[in-house]
């Protein structure tokens, strides 16, 4: 029988050759540089991933991404000065800023003051100088075949290096934000490293305002024993966003995170996180509003590896226009992770019949003396409450607004800090406001 010959599309081609053409420029020499030898011929050997793949069934990657755009070059000073702009969600909360424009660090529009146990520089620096961090953690965090994950270890480029000391606290939330600034049409590839070590307490913010630029990013963090870290995650993207968060969580460790996206057109947030000592707990949640035609993918993979932890996930989707939302969450339960306590619930509320929501909550246990459960709705606004609030002289519109506000409501309260709590409402508000 005659070999067969895989199709390549015009984007998988596009993605070989690019790679070829900057193989030489890309930082990083010995173990990193075959760790993104590896990656490459990992994609190549699978392409973009498709419907037939179960994990991206309901996002097609393969016919989403037609053209692959050209890697952004280095950021120049109009380019600096849009990026300057970019984080407004939360221009009213104190955070230290890290700036990244077009996927490239830019020193200059960052706070780089120095604080006790906080240690930050870029990745690029890293890769170039081999850094024993990256050499220690980079690849290592969450192992996945995702094609996602290896095309942004075959590109990677620059990013942040984070390390927070043993025992440190550190005062403001680390705002990660990666802006567009080219004119044109690019991609950008950004790859970050956060250790937080034994003990330590840090807020990071990971904040997308990507304009027209594809992204492809993933953000490696490790949690060390006794830490507490809570990771929110801002998305606002007119082009092909793709996002990894691979986690581990070491022993008796606490780790909140939240993903809020608005505004985007087609994104998929995928969450890897690996519970890798005993009794700790996770809580994963987020809200998306979507209109137009734009498409939302958020998913899971929570894998519990060791004894006594709990972990706890809640989504909610507002969807409206011809919108599609999706929600893929799976609890794995390894044999010897007894004790386990695990919920996953996700929630989508229809505003148009045109909108369309795929919810996909799975478990897999292997243990037997656990406690775990999932579910997952989708339904419209309650007519008699939105009757009783009309009835009071509020017009149809606001009682809409006042209905999806308690609907998300639920799942942005838990938002341990005050300030970003406030910020996250602001924003669902403005969506609201731009619907009326």
């Amino acid at each position: 029988m005659a070999d067969v010959t895989p199709i390549k599309t015009p984007a998988e081609q596009a993605l070989s050759a690019a790679f070829a053409a900057a193989r030489a420029k890309l930082p990083g020499e010995g173990a990193l540089a075959a760790l993104r030898e590896d990656a490459i011929r990992a994609f190549e050997a699978r392409g973009l991933p498709h419907r037939r793949v179960e994990e991206w069934k309901y996002t097609d990657l393969r016919a989403l991404l037609r053209e692959a755009n050209p890697l952004a070059p280095a950021p120049d000073a109009a380019a600096k000065a849009r990026g300057k702009e970019a984080g407004e969600v939360l221009a009213g909360v104190e955070t230290r800023k890290l700036v990244f424009v077009d996927g490239a660090f830019v020193p200059e529009l960052s706070d780089l003051t120095a604080e006790p146990g906080l240690t930050v520089g870029s990745l690029a620096d890293a890769l170039a100088k081999g850094d024993a961090l990256l050499t220690q953690h980079l690849g290592k965090t969450y192992p996945t075949d995702d094609v996602a994950v290896a095309l942004n270890t075959a590109f990677m480029g620059d990013g942040a290096v984070i390390r927070i000391a043993a025992g440190a606290e550190i005062k403001r939330p680390i705002h990660l934000v990666f802006a567009a600034g080219s004119d044109t049409p690019s991609a950008a590839f950004v790859r970050s490293l956060i250790v937080v070590e034994k003990g330590a307490k840090v807020v990071i913010i990971e904040d997308h305002d990507s304009a027209n630029t594809q992204v492809n990013a993933a953000l490696e963090l490790i949690v060390g024993d006794e830490a507490q870290v809570d990771y929110l995650k801002l998305t606002q993207a007119r082009a092909v966003h793709v996002a990894s968060l691979l986690a581990k969580v070491g022993a008796r460790a606490l780790f909140r995170g939240f993903a809020f996206t608005a505004d985007s057109s087609v994104v998929r947030n995928q969450s890897f996180v690996h519970f890798a000592g005993e009794n700790s707990h996770a809580a994963i949640r987020g809200v998306s509003l979507l209109a137009g035609k734009e498409h939302v993918d958020t998913t899971l993979m929570i894998r519990h590896a060791a004894r006594g932890c709990e972990s706890r996930e809640l989504f909610k989707t507002v969807l409206d226009d011809e919108s599609h939302g999706v929600f893929q969450g799976k609890i794995v339960v390894e044999p010897h992770a007894q004790k386990t306590d695990a919920r996953m619930m996700t929630r989508a509320l229809l505003l148009s019949d045109t909108a369309e929501a795929d919810n996909k909550p799975e478990l897999e246990i292997f243990a037997d003396d656990v406690a775990c459960g999932h579910g997952a709705t989708a339904g419209a606004l309650d007519l008699g409450l939105k009757f009783y609030l009309m009835s009071r002289g509020i017009s149809e519109k606001e009682a809409e607004a006042l209905l999806i506000q308690a609907f998300i409501g639920e799942a942005v309260e838990e938002v341990a800090q005050e300030g970003l709590r406030d910020a996250l409402m602001a924003a669902a508000v403005k969506w609201l406001e731009a619907r009326r």
